[in-house]
């Protein structure tokens, strides 16, 4: 799933000021719904692993890798061939 987080999001003002970047929760609120679009509504969830590895800039585009299944899925988020962020996602 690729996704584009638009320069007028409602995140962004103050997050930071000259040079804004996606908030992290806004980058994994894509990735649970990748995760409900191939797999259904989700219920309670933890996010026992994640990491940041670069910002995500607006207007960038970013795709999204999952691997796994219900309850248990690992996600990659990128940029090109650039790593964003990592984790698993347990339902």
């Amino acid at each position: 799933m690729q996704f584009v987080i638009p320069a007028d999001h409602p995140s962004l003002p103050g997050h930071f000021p000259g040079r804004p970047i996606v908030p992290g929760v806004v980058v994994l609120e894509r990735v649970l719904e990748a995760i409900e679009a191939a797999h259904g509504p989700l219920g309670a969830l933890r996010l026992p692993q994640v990491k940041f590895a670069q910002p995500l800039l607006p207007g960038e585009t970013a795709r999204i890798e999952l691997a796994g299944e219900t309850p248990r899925w690992r996600f990659r988020v990128l940029r090109g061939d650039t790593l964003l962020a990592s984790g698993e996602v347990v339902a």
